[in-house]
């Protein structure tokens, strides 16, 4: 695992039209069985950076599909190609999380 990819999606919807979408790409992005970490502003996944990017990619088209008429999507990336890696969502959260 070299990446980790924080996204948010924010379809041009109202309030109530807006969570079915996001619910939506959310389930898309469980669909890769990740580990991932929903938040209330966005969802973490780690992974390989290629794959991560792929699925980043589809998530603007799920969006549409879903019945969003545009939308703006907030990506963080953290990447390290090197043998260690990145640190882990585990590492970062779990001390706050128990």
């Amino acid at each position: 695992m070299n990446a980790s990819v924080a996204i948010q999606v924010l379809p041009t919807l109202p309030d109530k039209e807006l969570v079915p979408v996001v619910d939506k790409v959310i389930e898309f992005i469980q669909s890769y069985n990740l580990k991932t970490v929903v938040g209330p502003f966005e969802t973490t996944i780690e992974g390989d950076y290629d794959l991560l990017m792929e699925i980043v990619k589809k998530c603007q088209y799920i969006a549409v599909h879903a019945g969003a008429p545009g939308l703006m999507t907030y990506v963080k990336i953290n990447f390290n190609p090197s043998p260690e890696g990145i640190l882990t969502i585990s590492q970062k959260i779990d001390k706050y999380t128990k």
